[in-house]
């Protein structure tokens, strides 16, 4: 893609990868709907602790595409996903960068799970 305009501005701004090799899961109501061993934890300033999972990864028919997208200038634009539980929907609970900024490459195409903002969702390590 190209450099990002938010580290370019805010140089002072910390974002850090870290390949995990920690076993993790991510278990919303008692369905693992990933499992990895090998996720990216990410850490911003100002944000709590994300883990990126690969597509191969995550139960993907468990996800429904949204149409929401957001803007990172650290990162670059998410998309969005819907996770499915039965006849329920939480909206917008997971994310992926598709095209991230050339500092952030490592995320492309992972998924991120909102557990912070859905108490449904837990990431945890792999029992």
């Amino acid at each position: 893609m190209s450099k990002s305009p938010g580290h370019q501005k805010m140089p002072d701004h910390k974002i850090r990868e870290e390949q995990l090799q920690q076993p993790l899961e991510v278990e919303v109501e008692g369905v693992v709907v990933a499992s990895a061993n090998s996720a990216i934890k990410l850490e911003e300033d100002g944000y709590p602790a994300r883990y990126y999972f690969a597509p191969s990864d995550v139960m993907m028919d468990k996800l429904e595409s949204s149409d929401t997208t957001t803007e990172c200038p650290f990162k670059g634009t998410a998309s969005y996903y819907s996770l499915k539980l039965g006849e329920r929907r939480l909206k917008d609970a997971v994310w992926t960068y598709r095209d991230p900024f050339d500092e952030h490459l490592a995320l492309k195409d992972r998924l991120a799970f909102y557990d912070d903002k859905f108490p449904e969702i837990r990431v945890r390590p792999k029992a």
